[in-house]
């Protein structure tokens, strides 16, 4: 089947036609049916299948009737991420170039007044991320009472970032009557009662199971130790020893791990760049430009950029660290073996990921298969200028232990070298330490000892002084009085001086 026996116009099939598209792909040739017949609809399909252009070129025909007014848009469509919402602006841009739309962009890192003017001259087309549009609604500077059509795009990946509140918001700000198309990847228990809430009576488009991974991706799993220095040195490996590799994206769990392997894979020569959530707009689209014009081969990203990014002919997708959630790993490993390429997905598994990995396993259907011993790194030194990151707790604790193992290593040559000899020899035997005096006996010869001065002196003058110790004088027979005083306490024993003048 092609584009034209979809209902299409004649205008969005000349532009689809002037980029080289000739057949829709199954999730566009479901949904565009649906969508023109002003149905809503329920797509669900993996990442890379196409799911943006299954809406995007019927509400282009759909908008070529009517006129937008002023703070009140007619379709608004929500996004995840500012780099989703941006290359869906790409779309309309692309294929409604023979249209006069007016196409606005709501995204954080974007002065509100230049977004206030562009409502103010009417809006065919709102691109919103949730956080954002609420905020124009609470100013009062945007109505959702005119939207005629409302697409929510990603929802499991709305329901990750915590949006679904927001998105329960903006559907009781739209009116009742409106057409709405929800698109997601998986369908968990909460995206289901969304769906249920909000959808009236949906047409279902599935064009593969939920939580599939696509067949034109090769997947492995590397075992790696468990110390950070270790799995980047196991990842520089994996990136030079790579079968065509023409650029990868590199997948970190937290924003400051992707810093942090950024900068080492920079370190060791990589031509690389970053991608997290904390980076400003304008360092995100940059970063994001570079590297889908092939300036920038690699890229370290969060889960940002595992959502719905359409960068085609990206050869290799490396998780350096095993994600959280098993859906996760579903959508990054879709940033490649798009549009009918082949990919590769590489997986660095330490043991502490062994629980993740058999959820992922669980998700998918299928084993990963285990790359074993090939790429393993059995000894290896940190980073220069770079140390082991543990915690300091394990630091103390293993201390000592690590001194002892670490002093064995090294007489370990000498020991060698000295098997003939006896052990008394080559480890000299300690003196044993004296006797202790019993301490009832040491303080019957305390309080024998003449005292001399002040009651002060003569309590303290069996403590020694700070300092070098003075040597304990023997006791003699002329200062010991008569008689055992052993059994009495020490401080019975002690002189009883009169007051002065008695």
């Amino acid at each position: 089947m092609s584009f034209s026996n979809l209902g299409l116009s004649e205008k969005v099939l000349a532009a689809v036609a002037a980029t080289g598209y000739t057949n829709p792909t199954p999730i566009q040739e479901q949904a565009i049916p649906h969508v023109l017949a002003r149905k809503d609809v329920l797509g669900i399909a993996q990442t890379g299948t196409g799911k943006t252009a299954a809406f995007v070129l019927p509400m282009l025909t759909i908008l070529e009737k009517g006129r937008a007014r002023a703070r009140m848009p007619r379709t608004l469509i929500l996004e995840p991420t500012r780099e989703l919402a941006a290359q869906v602006k790409e779309n309309f841009d692309r294929y409604g170039a023979g249209q006069k739309l007016n196409v606005a962009l709501l995204i954080g890192g974007v002065s509100f007044g230049d977004q206030d003017a562009k409502l103010m001259r009417g809006v065919d087309v709102l691109i919103a991320t949730p956080g954002r549009l609420l905020d124009h609604t609470e100013r009062g500077g945007l109505l959702l009472t005119g939207v005629e059509l409302l697409v929510i795009d990603e929802a499991d990946r709305m329901l990750d970032m915590g949006f679904i509140p927001d998105i329960e918001r903006i559907c009781k700000l739209v009116p009742f009557t409106r057409q709405t198309l929800f698109f997601t990847a998986t369908m968990p228990p909460e995206i289901r009662r969304i769906t249920e809430a909000f959808l009236h009576n949906p047409q279902k488009v599935e064009v593969s199971k939920p939580a599939t991974t696509a067949v034109t991706v090769t997947q492995s799993q590397v075992p790696a130790g468990r110390e950070a220095h270790e799995k980047r040195e196991l990842l520089r490996r994996l990136l030079r020893e790579a079968k065509d590799l023409k650029n990868a994206i590199i997948f970190c769990n937290r924003k400051r791990e992707v810093a942090i392997v950024h900068k080492s894979l920079q370190k060791h020569g990589f031509s690389v760049g970053a991608l997290h959530g904390d980076m400003d707009q304008p360092a995100r689209m940059a970063a994001l430009d570079q590297f889908r014009k092939g300036e920038l081969p690699l890229l370290v990203a969060s889960d940002v950029a595992a959502r719905g990014l359409d960068i085609p002919e990206v050869s290799h997708v490396f998780n350096f660290d095993v994600p959280h959630h098993p859906d996760d790993y579903v959508h990054r490993i879709g940033r490649t073996g798009r549009a009918g390429r082949t990919g590769t997905a590489i997986s660095i598994v330490t043991p502490l990921d062994q629980k993740s990995m058999a959820a992922i396993e669980k998700l998918i259907g299928q084993n990963i298969p285990r790359a074993e011993g090939e790429f393993e790194v059995h000894s290896e030194s940190a980073e220069p200028g770079e140390r082991s990151r543990e915690p300091r707790g394990r630091e103390r604790s293993r201390g000592g232990r690590a001194k002892s193992r670490r002093g064995h290593e090294q007489r370990g040559d000498s020991r060698h070298a000295s098997d003939a000899r006896p052990a008394a020899e080559a480890r000299p035997a300690r003196e044993p330490k004296p006797s202790r005096e019993p301490k009832p006996a040491r303080e019957a010869r305390h309080a024998a000892e003449p005292r001399h001065g002040s009651r002060q002196q003569a309590n303290t003058s069996h403590v020694p002084s700070i300092g070098r110790p003075e040597p304990r004088r023997p006791q003699r027979e002329a200062d010991s009085e008569p008689g055992d005083h052993s059994h009495l306490p020490a401080f019975l024993l002690r002189p009883v001086r009169s007051p002065a003048g008695a």
